[in-house]
């Protein structure tokens, strides 16, 4: 099968081990230092780029960034991780980690490498349980409750530089030696390093080949040999010479979000445990009281056949989420797993061709005959499908309000927006009662609401669609064990209560349930799952439900930009973050990172090509 219709997938390093050292059979070389891996790394990296010192400096709300050309076992991280933990005093403060892995480990490799030192194995743990799935491209990883961010970037060194939007403060150069794997110390590579440093960066690496040290020095840097650890002789460290210019201080940054739902509430607390002040506004009484009030809602995208960058986006989205939600398992998150139903023989012959054209992680999904499906969700089901192990479902109003309870986030409920305008170097929002509300930066987070906020003129292509979940007592059907999806989403009963839905209504702005929408929920759930209600006679009628409207775009991808106008200038400071459609409560955690990045200048999570999927100005184009 032709190596592009594989590109989900990449290949893991292939490793011999002598007394628990690994060795890349791949590029004949080993790891880390036979004798004592960690105190290479400290020696090597941490010490020649005063870490230890620096770290103490950074402020609250502040960050610092490493920047890696080889992650292998995670060693070098781990290190920085542990001086972040004893030397960063600010518990805002981020420590960035920037990294890129051409053949990554897989997670038992990682874990038997890591097992040397039982001095990291607190943080070995949390980085194996956290590890991505073994998929291209770039993986955000929280650890450390926030307080460390890495960025591992699954791919070639040279595309990685590329694709990735950030500012180091130190580099580590690692990855095998010149003389084995020549294409990560090429010229080009190197050169990028300058591009993505800040003023005054320092650079360390175990090599002092002058071919490097020349490339180096080419690119700006101001090189040194220094001697090597253990047997090595030589090692290169290195400056970029430039003025040092403090930052300011990013606590003087208040961010305004309007709209209290899943995207506004994870956005405030994500700025605000990165020590940002957040004034979190709606016109509800409280957090989740619109789209994301509903009681179930299932975590769940559809990829596509072809692997573009919309399928790539929806895939990053689905992991991300997945990690994110974990901090709240068995309070508001039930990974249950979740079925995507071959429900019809359309879908049959997608599912075919999707598995044909592709080749995913078993941790991402796979493929599960009739017998498997139903073992998986306790229920009869007339076909197999697609089985996302990780997937599942989610409390959103419960998980909006703990999200919103943070001592940086201000909440002013009860506010109705009539208008924003442009201050010299600020914007403020104009409530219908009370004092107007001033901030440096704000965030339109408010659904279907957001043109009516939006202070400039053109038509913006945003469509509401009605959406009404049927609620099914615990009593009235076989629950599922898992989340069952096809036309329709099924989620296990919880609290007496199942979930099922959502209509799709275009053109109806009724805000109350109709029994009409209780039919058609019924009816698509019976054709998706025959014998899984007990008594189908006069249910829509008996049946409660809710009704939110869901905010999509021409394109059915969200929006998480800066405001363009339809003249293509930028409204500076101004975001919009909305466009979820139905897939708000997997989406939202991934593009809230990304804001909360682009607010607090921080390295980017996204690649370029996956940011350009979120631009708001494509939705200016002519239809």
């Amino acid at each position: 099968m032709p190596d592009e219709l594989l590109s989900p997938s990449i290949e893991t390093a292939e490793l011999t081990w002598q007394d628990g050292v690994p060795e890349s059979t791949q590029f004949g070389d080993v790891y880390f230092n036979r004798e004592d891996g960690l105190a290479e790394s400290r020696y090597v990296f941490l010490r020649p780029n005063r870490l230890s010192e620096r770290f103490t400096s950074v402020p609250a709300g502040g960050s610092f960034v490493v920047a890696e050309s080889g992650f292998g076992t995670g060693l070098n991280f781990l290190a920085t991780w542990q001086a972040w933990r004893e030397h960063a005093t600010n518990q805002s403060a981020t420590l960035h980690f920037v990294s890129v892995e051409r053949f990554p480990l897989k997670r038992d490799d990682l874990v038997r490498a890591l097992a040397s030192w039982p001095e990291l194995a607190p943080l070995a743990a949390e980085l194996a349980d956290k590890y991505p799935p073994m998929t291209r491209g770039a993986h955000r990883i929280l650890l450390d409750g926030g307080r460390v961010r890495l960025t591992l970037y699954l791919g070639d060194v040279r595309e990685a530089w590329q694709a990735l939007q950030f500012k180091a403060d130190a580099w580590f150069l690692d990855g095998f030696s010149p003389a084995c794997n020549p294409e990560m110390w090429q010229d080009q590579a190197l050169a990028l390093i300058s591009a993505h440093s800040k003023p005054g960066a320092t650079l360390a690496t175990f090599t002092s080949v002058s071919r490097v040290r020349q490339a180096l020095e080419s690119a700006g840097f101001t090189m040194n040999i220094a001697p090597g650890f253990g047997r090595k002789r030589d090692m290169l460290a290195g400056t970029l010479p430039a003025e040092v210019v403090s930052d300011q201080d990013p606590r003087a940054n208040s961010v305004a979000i309007i709209g209290a739902g899943i995207a506004g509430c994870l956005l405030a607390r994500n700025l605000s445990e990165r020590g940002f002040p957040v004034t979190l506004i709606d016109s509800a009484t409280g957090p989740g009281a619109g789209a994301s009030g509903n009681l179930q809602g299932a975590t769940y995208v559809k990829l596509g056949v072809e692997f573009n960058d919309q399928t790539e986006l929806a895939l990053t989205a689905l992991c991300f989420t997945q990690r994110f939600y974990n901090r709240f398992r068995d309070q508001h998150w039930h990974p249950t797993g979740l079925l995507q139903l071959a429900w019809r023989e359309q879908e049959q012959d997608r599912q075919r061709r999707f598995l044909n054209r592709n080749a995913y992680p078993a941790d991402v999904f796979y493929p599960v005959d009739q017998h498997q499906a139903e073992q998986l969700t306790g229920v009869p089901t007339q076909t197999g499908g697609l089985w996302f192990p990780r997937s599942g479902w989610l409390e959103p109003a419960k998980l909006c309000k703990e999200l919103a309870a943070h001592p940086l986030i201000r909440q002013q409920f009860q506010t109705d927006v009539l208008q924003l305008q442009r201050l010299t170097h600020a914007w403020t929002i104009k409530p219908a009662t009370g004092p107007e509300i001033v901030a440096d930066r704000v965030v339109i987070c408010a659904g279907h609401l957001t043109p009516s906020l939006l202070p400039v003129s053109g038509r913006f292509r945003l469509k509401k669609i009605r959406g009404q979940v049927t609620h099914l007592e615990s009593h009235s059907l076989t629950s599922p064990r898992s989340v069952i999806c096809g036309p329709r989403y099924l989620n296990p009963a919880h609290g007496g209560v199942a979930v099922v839905g959502a209509t799709f209504d275009l053109r109806d702005d009724n805000p109350d349930p109709t029994v009409v929408s209780h039919e058609q929920n019924l009816n698509e759930l019976t054709d998706l799952l025959p014998g899984i209600l007990d008594n189908t006679e006069g249910l829509e009628e008996s049946v409660e439900g809710r009704v939110s409207f869901r905010c999509a775009t021409h394109d059915y991808q969200p929006v998480a930009d800066e405001l363009c106008d339809s003249e293509g200038q930028l409204s500076p400071n101004l975001f919009m973050f909305t466009g979820l459609g139905s897939k708000g409560l997997t989406y939202a955690p991934l593009l809230a990172e990304y804001l909360a990045d682009r607010l607090s200048n921080q390295p980017q999570c996204l690649p370029t090509r996956l940011m350009r999927r979120l631009a708001s100005r494509r939705l200016h184009q002519s239809e």
